[in-house]
Order: C-alpha cells, then sequence, then structure tokens
C-alpha cells in the first residue's frame, strides 16, 4: 500500500475531510480523527481502534499492524506499516476505525 492508496481510501468513505494534527495528515469524520498519515515516519499510517479491535487486526496481521507507543497505543491507536500492508486489510480497518466516529444521528 502507498501514501497516496491510504488517503484515497479514507477520503472515499462518507463524509471524511482531511486536517493536519501534529504536522501530518489526519482524516476525520465528524470532527474526531479515525485515521492518520506520516506517524511515526512516512512509512507508517496510523487507524484509531478499540483495544479489543486493535488486539484481533494485531493478531490476524502481526506484521501489517502494530500498537503505537505510549497511552495512544493502549487505548487502540494502531500503527499500519504501508509497505507490508494490502488494500483489502488496511480497509477493513480503517472502516471499523471510521465506524466507531461517525457521527450517531
Amino acid at each position: 500500500m502507498t501514501v497516496s492508496q491510504f488517503r484515497s481510501m479514507a477520503l472515499s468513505l462518507p463524509e471524511v475531510e482531511e486536517s493536519s494534527h501534529m504536522d501530518h495528515p489526519d482524516f476525520r469524520v465528524g470532527g474526531k480523527v479515525f485515521a492518520t498519515l506520516g506517524y511515526p515516519d512516512k512509512k507508517w499510517g496510523m487507524v484509531k481502534l478499540t483495544p479489543e479491535e486493535q488486539r484481533i487486526f494485531i493478531t490476524a496481521n502481526p506484521n501489517v499492524f502494530a500498537p503505537a507507543n505510549g497511552a495512544w497505543g493502549r487505548q487502540g491507536s494502531t500503527l499500519v506499516r504501508l509497505k507490508a500492508a494490502d488494500a483489502d486489510t488496511v480497509h477493513e480497518a480503517m472502516k471499523v476505525a471510521w465506524l466507531s466516529r461517525v457521527p450517531k444521528k
């Protein structure tokens, strides 16, 4: 997966806006971040999962997903190794992250 593919995938979800946080792009729905690019460096993306969802994705794909460092990681921030990732796997994780941030109507 490339940075461009990750970005396009995030922006293809309904009501998503690209913004910036801590000098790297992020993707929001309802004003809440569900994915970012470029942290800890340009080789990575991030999806915001619950700790349980994070455990499931890391267990199934340990070469693709890893917890972020510190408290963020313990709360579900999950790093995505772009080079090791395939579109279907990332799309599944990204959609889970997006669904948890979509405003309830």
